[in-house]
């Protein structure tokens, strides 16, 4: 699994204030632990910093690849700050996160990718909004994304579709749709695009205690459909461990089995099914009752592990 660490963050208050002292050595130790943890790329992501963007992009470059040599990955809706911290860019191929199918993102992000050889996520998402049916997210993939790229010569090697994971609070009747749109994305094109997400959107706004297991199980499902790299926390051994389970296939544990059985079932266009589980084991029908909320059998609430 390719991570691309999600921890530097501006929505996290500790970010915020880093940021605002420029607080070099807070940054350069969060990109180490997060290499240290797996990280394969680190996300950086600063809100569209308005007034200081000219500034704060390079700095934010400088600082982290003193200490880090993986892509970086720039997360903003600044065009203009994107390009500055491109521009300092010194070690590995970064990438731009994020283009849509909206016109005026379609029409300008692509050429700034091409221009500084960066690889870019493109986002199932025109402006009206991200469709609920998988097919629909693919059609935008397949009709507006790869064209534009096809159409500025491109490299489709460095493309990368992000098909949208939205929160079981509130969009739960997205996650099955997701599943199936990265399982299509594969094989939607010649050769295909490479495929991400960013898994924690799928516990937004969910309680701190339910998020870990909401992202754990995620994460079996996806790898069940195939998919092999997102954003997510490199921090999170939990999660780590749960990806180690599939790709070695460990089946030594109980909790272990069920994982390999719900990617395995997922990967067969099957529903995992509670005979899958021990019902006398506590964790593991925890982990079916997240499996449930996720295939949107039953409506998600603050308190469904309880219920």
């Amino acid at each position: 699994m390719y991570i691309i660490g999600e921890n530097i963050h501006i929505i996290s208050e500790k970010v915020k204030v880093a940021l605002k002292e420029r607080d070099a050595k807070f940054f350069q130790e969060l990109a180490e632990k997060q290499v240290a943890g797996g990280a394969q790329a680190l996300d950086i992501n600063l809100g569209p910093r308005k007034k200081d963007w000219e500034e704060v992009f390079p700095w934010m470059v400088e600082t982290v690849e003193a200490v880090a040599d993986v892509p970086l990955s720039f997360d903003s809706t600044n065009l203009l700050g994107i390009e500055a911290g491109l521009k300092k860019v010194t070690k590995a191929q970064p990438i731009i996160n994020s283009t849509s199918a909206e016109p005026e993102r379609l029409e300008k992000v692509p050429l700034l990718a091409k221009e500084y050889n960066t690889k870019l996520i493109a986002l199932t998402m025109g402006s009206g909004g991200i469709p609920v049916a998988a097919d629909e997210r693919v059609t935008i993939a397949l009709e507006q994304l790869i064209p534009r790229m096809l159409e500025i010569d491109y490299p489709m090697e460095n493309l990368i579709i992000d098909p949208l994971v939205l929160t079981v609070s509130g969009c739960q009747e997205y996650c099955p749709e997701l599943l199936e749109a990265v399982r299509t994305l594969q094989f939607a094109w010649d050769p295909p695009p490479a495929v991400s997400v960013g898994l924690s959107n799928v516990s937004n706004a969910v309680p701190h205690e339910n998020r870990a297991l909401i992202n754990q199980v995620y994460c079996a499902m996806l790898m069940g459909v195939g998919l092999n790299m997102m954003i997510a926390d490199p921090l999170d051994d939990d999660l780590k461990e749960t990806i180690r389970i599939i790709e070695e296939g460990d089946d030594s544990t109980p909790v272990g089995k069920l994982y390999l059985k719900i990617a395995e079932r997922v990967a067969n266009m099957e529903e995992p099914t509670v005979d899958d589980v021990d019902l006398n084991d506590p964790k593991q029908v925890e982990i079916w009752k997240t499996v449930q909320v996720l295939q949107n059998k039953v409506i998600y609430a603050d308190s469904y592990l309880q219920q």
